[in-house]
């Protein structure tokens, strides 16, 4: 059984599962799947290419699976992948993705407040929170428990770790680390993300590795080539410490808040 009401526009092709309630003024397009338990609110408008999991609640006003901002995009067949249990609150905007067949994709148990903005082909974790008024732009990714704060600017193609905290305001212009905090305009390393870290669990000892290793990364005057050698050699071995240093060769040293003169490496 779902609730719709007669208010509301659904397409007779979208898929509907059990227990949907669907408020006035809501637009559900052709080529769209609703899994159970969502509650879609007044104005939503869910377009074409729309593929949502289970429980999710969209607040008045969200637009899912939008045609993509991009000048690349000539009409190609796109899809947006939502999974559980996500609140995306007033006025959100997701945006498909621009090539034929791919899609922007949700996590579940994710937070996206009010006015948020996700682009075209950006992948997002789980238990994420995006805070009001946060834009990201296209091919971007969210590791999952990173928390980007109001206002957060996220540029495109930048990949931001797991496990992140990104204060209000910053313009995150290349990619962040895990188990960080980015702050201030221009960004710049903050810290270890040791509150939220100890909300997950993370021993003290291992927040202390964390700690030592990204000493060695923005506070040592060196090179990420050798600030990971010293990673190597100075950090006690842990799935952390891996994280890092994966990361970091991965995308060959291009850090976000990283000074010029140590971007290259010895």
């Amino acid at each position: 059984m779902f609730q719709i009401s007669p208010l509301a526009f659904v397409h007779p092709n979208a898929k509907i599962g059990d227990n949907v309630t669907i408020n006035a003024f809501a637009y559900i397009d052709d080529d769209v799947e609703i899994g159970e338990g969502c509650v879609i609110g007044p104005h939503v408008s869910i377009r074409s290419g729309a593929r949502i999991g289970k429980n999710n609640k969209f607040f008045d006003g969200c637009v899912i699976s939008a045609d993509p901002q991009d000048f690349r995009w000539k009409g190609e067949k796109s899809y947006v992948e939502i999974g559980d249990n996500n609140c995306f609150r007033e006025h959100v905007i997701i945006n498909r993705s621009i090539f034929e067949g791919k899609s922007t994709k949700i996590g579940s148990n994710s937070f996206i407040m009010a006015q948020s903005h996700i682009a075209h082909d950006s992948v997002i974790g789980n238990y994420v929170v995006i805070g009001n008024a946060v834009k990201i732009a296209g091919s971007c990714k969210i590791g999952s428990y990173t928390i980007l704060s109001s206002n957060a600017l996220v540029h495109e193609n930048c990949d931001v770790a797991e496990w992140v905290l990104v204060k209000g305001g910053c313009r995150v212009n290349s990619n962040v680390p895990p188990f960080t905090i980015m702050a201030h305009n221009p960004i710049g390393y903050f810290g270890v993300n040791a509150y939220v870290l100890r909300k997950g669990k993370f021993s003290e000892e291992t927040i202390d590795e964390i700690a030592k290793s990204y000493r060695h990364i923005y506070q040592s005057q060196t090179s990420p080539f050798n600030a990971v050698k010293r990673i190597l050699s100075d950090v006690a071995d842990s799935e952390e410490k891996n994280a890092i240093v994966n990361f970091i060769v991965g995308h060959n040293y291009q850090l976000a808040a990283l000074p010029k003169e140590f971007a290259e490496a010895d």
